[in-house]
This record gives C-alpha cells, structure tokens and sequence, in this order.
C-alpha cells in the first residue's frame, strides 16, 4: 500500500476551512513564530501566494516578508489574509472555550 506524504496529507485536509480553522487555533496557541508557519500552510493549501495576492490586492513580495519566519504582520494585513482564505479572526474569553470545562 503506498503511503502518502505527511505534508500532502496536512494540505489535502487544510482544504476544508474548518480543519484550517482548527489548525491555526492550535498553532495560535504555540506562539507567534508557529502561527505564521501554520497560515503559510493553509494559505499553500488554498492556492498559493499567487491566489493570496490576486484576493487581497497585496503584492507576492510583501505576502512572503509578511508570513516568513521573521515576519511582523500589521492587523489590517492579517485581518485581509485570513478574510481571503475564507475564515475570520475572532477574541473570546477563556469562559467561551468549550475546553475550559474539560
């Protein structure tokens, strides 16, 4: 039985904006440097830089500085980013997680 990649497998499920939503929760959660690696996946999942840059009107360049390793995304960048990949940042209070109660 051939095995499949395990970085196809990760952006086959990133597909679904749930999982993509649940990824970068998580990744979120590990930190900044995490984050930006974790959106980089989903935004590869969903059409690449080429396809991030024609939905948000920022120029490739700018989308590679903004998510690399080092990047320091402004809110409105960001804000435009996650919007385009189909999903929407949110805050909630630690009340409002359903694993609070766990």
């Amino acid at each position: 039985m051939p095995t499949i990649p395990y970085r196809d497998l990760l952006l086959k499920r990133l597909q679904d904006p749930t999982e993509a939503a649940h990824y970068l929760t998580a990744c979120l959660e590990e930190g900044d440097g995490v984050f930006l690696i974790g959106l980089r996946d989903v935004v590869d999942a969903q059409g690449g830089m080429a396809h991030l840059a024609e939905a948000t009107g920022l120029n490739r360049e700018t989308l590679y500085r903004t998510l690399s390793e080092n990047g320091n995304p402004r809110l409105s960048s960001l804000s435009l980013i996650i919007e385009a990949l189909g999903l929407r940042l949110r805050i909630e209070s630690p009340e409002d997680d359903p694993r609070a109660a766990e």
